[in-house]
């Protein structure tokens, strides 16, 4: 009867150690939610989060390898004059990890308004996160996104 016991525990705490790991694709999600969230509160310092080292980006018809500064630089003058009034989701974003675990892309389509400037702005957009997976940790990768004219 211990034996059976002690099994039986084993097994029961195994599983909850499994179940609080997340997932691959529930990382990649949170690192998503994060950027929102990032998006509506804005922070220079803290923005962008998941930018810590150079990516590939194809954005409004060019290709480019910017680092965390150059961005930081690029998005100043917009993180200085914009106010949101909301910056979400239209549809779940389309999470993918590749089996291996090393790839994985997050599809995103958001609504956005605010001001900006003290003028009044409204956008739709959609984009593809690209990640890798680098010593056990999940890293931008890439970047696509396209404006909704």
């Amino acid at each position: 009867m211990f034996r059976l016991t002690a099994i039986l525990l084993s097994f029961c705490l195994f599983n909850v150690v499994l179940a609080e790991e997340p997932s691959d694709a529930d990382q990649l999600l949170a690192m998503h939610k994060a950027g929102i969230d990032t998006n509506k509160n804005i922070e220079l310092e803290n923005w962008p989060e998941g930018f810590k080292e150079s990516y590939i980006s194809a954005n409004r018809g060019e290709i480019s390898y910017p680092t965390p500064d150059q961005m930081k630089s690029r998005f100043r003058p917009y993180i200085n004059s914009t106010v949101f009034g909301y910056y979400r989701d239209i549809v779940d974003p389309i999470v993918k990890v590749l089996k291996d675990g090393a790839l994985g892309w997050v599809i995103i389509q958001v609504e956005v308004k605010g001001t900006q400037g003290g003028e009044i702005f409204e956008f739709q957009s959609a984009w593809v996160e690209l990640y890798e997976k680098r010593g056990g940790a999940w890293t931008q990768a890439g970047y696509v996104s396209k404006m909704k004219e």
